[in-house]
């Protein structure tokens, strides 16, 4: 089982995902875009059908999260990532 919470960034889409359980395909069913963000950036929380978050999703990424987080953040589709003992590491 991968540790939680688990970063993920494409610097080419400049796309961050902050995975805070583990997501079955289908899970997340309620996407819900966050207002009022500062700067370039578009952030969506991901919730199961009973109200969990599971995610929360930035595009913009490097806009308004830390250099050095996206930097240490394992690539989209690996199995480990910030907070993994298996994932990078400085």
């Amino acid at each position: 089982m991968t540790a939680l919470p688990w970063v993920t960034f494409d610097p080419e889409a400049d796309a961050a995902y902050v995975r805070l359980a583990e997501i079955a395909p289908g899970q997340a069913t309620v996407q819900v875009i966050v207002e009022g963000v500062p700067g370039p950036a578009d952030v969506v929380l991901d919730f199961d059908s009973a109200g969990h978050l599971l995610g929360i999703e930035v595009i913009g990424a490097s806009a308004i999260l830390d250099p050095d987080l996206l930097a240490g953040a394992a690539p989209p589709g690996s199995v480990s990532g910030i907070g993994d003992p298996a994932g990078p590491s400085d």
